[in-house]
């Protein structure tokens, strides 16, 4: 089954208003949260398909917040995308070995993007 509800996770505003556009435009049902806090509380009001999770964050960064989604046995199928400007290789295997599915680089390709979300529906 595609995948439809998107939980985008980003504590730019900026961020949160392109990317939900993007998805918005082309079908997905976006809900947004700008810290770890509202990501948690999002989760248990409604649960999403897939979460698009930025790193750099205020208090619980991106891969924090992704190792305590994946290893929670209630979320841990749901797959995690980190969407980060962080651009090395080191970051990436990081985010993959928090629990995270895949890893996208800032500024998205939106074609990129559609294609790894599509991937897991």
């Amino acid at each position: 089954m595609p995948i439809q509800k998107i939980l985008l996770v980003d504590d730019s505003k900026t961020e949160l208003h392109v990317l939900s556009e993007l998805l918005t435009k082309r079908g997905y049902q976006v809900r947004t949260a700008e810290n770890g806090e509202d990501a948690l509380k999002r989760l248990q009001e409604e649960r999403p398909e897939l979460i698009l999770m930025d790193v750099v964050m205020p208090g619980q960064n991106g891969f924090q917040l992704t190792r305590a989604i994946t290893r929670d046995p209630a979320y841990a199928d749901i797959p995690v995308i980190i969407c980060s400007s962080k651009n090395q290789e080191t970051d990436r295997v990081w985010g993959l070995r928090q629990g995270a599915k895949d890893y996208v680089v800032k500024p998205v390709n939106p074609e990129e993007l559609l294609s790894k979300i599509k991937a897991f529906g």
